[in-house]
């Protein structure tokens, strides 16, 4: 157990001095006209709105732990823990940053500004709006599909099977599952 310590002390010894010595290159590897267009690109998605409730949830978390152990003092937790929140509200534009420097870094500014364009245009916000439902259709109908493909060659398989052979082994218990 000694041993396991000391290595998982070597190794966080070395990723701090391998972090250290590497310069800094995440925010000099995008441009700001990059990073203009990747931030568009993020609105127009909208792929950080889902993040909006992190803070929040953490701090109703922390005061429903903070209150069971003390809850004589639930307004107190209750104002503290909201105050301190709310004092972290501004960090969210640190994962806003994040976003767009590793959408920067995957797409061209030209690209960037063609995603936006799309998903700004009336198609782009439906696709956006109605994808998900449109998905959910397409698994349901792959499944259906899937399933009439097994049965139809499981009847197919043994029928030739019991043709060439005069007695087709069990088909139902050697059917394969349909893909999910």
């Amino acid at each position: 157990m000694k041993n396991l310590a000391g290595l998982a002390r070597t190794f966080a010894t070395v990723a701090v001095l391998l972090s250290a010595s590497v310069p800094a290159v995440r925010a000099q590897d995008v441009t700001e006209d990059q990073i203009k267009a990747a931030r568009a690109t993020i609105a127009a998605l909208g792929v950080t709105n889902n993040f909006d409730n992190i803070l929040p949830n953490l701090a109703e978390r922390l005061k429903n732990t903070l209150i069971q152990a003390s809850p004589n003092h639930q307004e107190l937790i209750t104002a503290t823990v909201d105050e301190k929140a709310l004092g972290l509200a501004a960090r969210r534009s640190d994962l806003e940053r994040e976003a767009a420097t590793i959408y920067a870094k995957t797409f061209t500014v030209e690209e960037l500004n063609a995603i936006t364009e799309f998903y700004n245009s009336a198609a782009g916000k439906k696709l956006l709006n109605d994808g998900p439902l449109v998905t959910r259709e397409l698994l349901k109908a792959a499944d259906i599909w899937a399933a009439g493909v097994s049965r139809d060659l499981t009847n197919e398989a043994t029928k030739s099977l019991d043709e060439k052979i005069g007695s087709a082994p069990a088909a139902n218990a050697a059917a394969p599952a349909p893909a999910q």
